[in-house]
């Protein structure tokens, strides 16, 4: 459903360069949630705008149901919905204008459109706020349109950048609630998160990525097997301690 191929970003600095992405693999299946974690920079922001079509690799390539986002971008986006935590809202418009706006953007019929709003907005449980004007809503009211929005079209993938951010405990709820109805749909979902203790919950596989890098990937199981850690968070500390002393050695020789 969604395939990462030896995907590779470099990035000018006034001088030198930074390696933001290095020969990052990856495939996510039908009704797989996948956790991309990392620290800030550490490349997780470049991967999705690669797998997104909104920026083009130095090499390698990314495939949504198999089309590829350097040959059909327009094929691509119209597969996948993105959900940011920091995504906007059209204040001036209404709830149901904006989604039905979305909707038609990506060319979905309007008698379609409306069925499947009125679907969404029972599970995002936003019937009553459909002809508010966005600008007017709370953090979390906005996150739960932002939700519908992303599935508004109907796409095979999704991807949730930092979804629970700014969330109480009711709001997070409401994510993973959501996740699990991208699951039973067979969406194929990349969560992008700090907040390991909901990866571990959230997510089938995970992907730990660092400086470019993906260090480790695979279940929790897995994960548990390559770094000798029983936790997510215990990986991930582990992972930048090693990161500090690499560079605290390579400062040494040089």
């Amino acid at each position: 459903m969604l395939l990462a191929d030896k995907l590779c970003k470099t990035f000018p600095l006034e001088q030198g360069e930074v390696k933001a992405v290095r020969d990052l693999s990856l495939r996510v299946g039908p009704g797989e949630v996948y956790g991309l974690m990392g620290p800030n920079g550490a490349g997780k922001t470049t991967t999705l705008r690669m797998i997104l079509g909104l920026l083009s690799p130095d090499s390698g390539y990314a495939e949504i149901a198999g089309f590829r986002t350097s040959q059909t971008p327009r094929e691509v986006k119209a597969r996948i919905g993105f959900v940011s935590a920091g995504d906007g809202v059209y204040s001036w418009l209404t709830v149901r204008e904006m989604l039905l706006y979305f909707a038609d953007l990506y060319a979905v019929p309007a008698r379609q459109a409306a069925e499947r709003l009125e679907q969404l907005a029972i599970l995002m449980d936003i019937s009553g706020l459909l002809d508010r004007r966005a600008g007017a809503l709370s953090t979390g009211q906005r996150q739960r349109v932002t939700l519908v929005r992303g599935l508004i079209h109907d796409p095979p993938v999704i991807l949730l950048d930092e979804p629970t951010r700014g969330l109480d405990v009711v709001g997070s709820q409401t994510i993973f609630r959501y996740i699990a109805h991208l699951r039973s749909l067979g969406k194929a979902v990349i969560v992008c998160t700090h907040r390991l203790d909901e990866a571990e919950r959230l997510c089938d596989r995970f992907g730990l990525l660092h400086q470019g890098q993906l260090r480790y990937e695979g279940t929790l199981t897995e994960l548990r097997q390559q770094s000798g850690r029983n936790s997510l968070v215990e990986v991930f500390v582990d992972l930048l301690d090693q990161s500090s002393a690499e560079r605290f050695t390579r400062k040494a020789v040089t």
